[in-house]
């Protein structure tokens, strides 16, 4: 599989360190679309705040994309959806240290949760 990032620069804003405009992926065998995971535990209990989230979130995408033999560094697409804007850099600066060192295109969306204790929720695309 071969990943080509597409920054056209001085033809758009610039990406930024921790963020680029479009990812081509060539030739995948597989690709994993992870439902919207949460900062649940095994049962199914919220964390009690946006770090113990974020931090229960990445380890359940972890868990989920070891059971297709994948880790975070297959990871081509996240969408995050944040309950509050607030939560946008906490939320940036977790996942640009889950993916540690893996740049992909990413979106954060602000939206009302389904239960109000669930402060985060990821959508990831993965590809091998």
């Amino acid at each position: 599989m071969q990943r080509i990032v597409h920054n056209p620069d001085g033809r758009i804003y610039p990406a930024t360190p921790d963020y680029v405009h479009a990812l081509e992926i060539r030739d995948p065998q597989r690709i994993v679309y992870l439902s919207g995971t949460m900062g649940l535990d095994t049962a199914a209990a919220a964390g009690r705040n946006l770090s113990e989230q974020l931090d229960l979130v990445w380890s359940n995408i972890r868990v989920i994309l070891a059971s297709a033999g994948m880790t975070v560094a297959n990871i081509v697409r996240v969408t995050s959806y944040l309950r509050d804007a607030a939560f946008a850099p906490e939320n940036q600066n977790a996942r640009v240290t889950a993916l540690q060192g893996n740049i992909v295109p990413t979106t954060a969306i602000v939206v009302q949760t389904l239960s109000a204790d669930w402060l985060i929720e990821l959508e990831i695309i993965a590809a091998a």
